[in-house]
């Protein structure tokens, strides 16, 4: 827990220069894992894929903008992160 503790209180020290880079940032890699759902077809399980990453990349900008508490943006960050770089994986390696 100290590693996301410590990263938390770097994140909140600097919040609006974190927060920027952190719309800058989950936004391209959003876009990657929207790139790389989409090179599989466009099945249902798909779009299913897409609208989960559009959705927490839209959470996170969102979360920044409605200015919501800073651990919220952090953990709303971590997420959208978590779920882009596990669908660039899975559909680069499995599909």
């Amino acid at each position: 827990m100290t590693l996301y503790q410590s990263t938390f209180d770097i994140f909140n020290k600097n919040y609006m220069g974190s927060a920027a880079m952190a719309v800058i940032g989950q936004s391209c890699l959003g876009g990657a894992a929207a790139m790389y759902v989409l090179s599989n077809g466009t099945s249902i399980f798909q779009m299913i894929q897409l609208a989960i990453i559009v959705l927490a990349c839209i959470f996170v900008n969102t979360s920044i903008l409605a200015q919501m508490k800073h651990k919220v943006v952090f953990n709303l960050l971590i997420l959208s992160s978590v779920l882009s770089v596990l669908f660039i994986l899975l559909n680069t390696l499995i599909l």
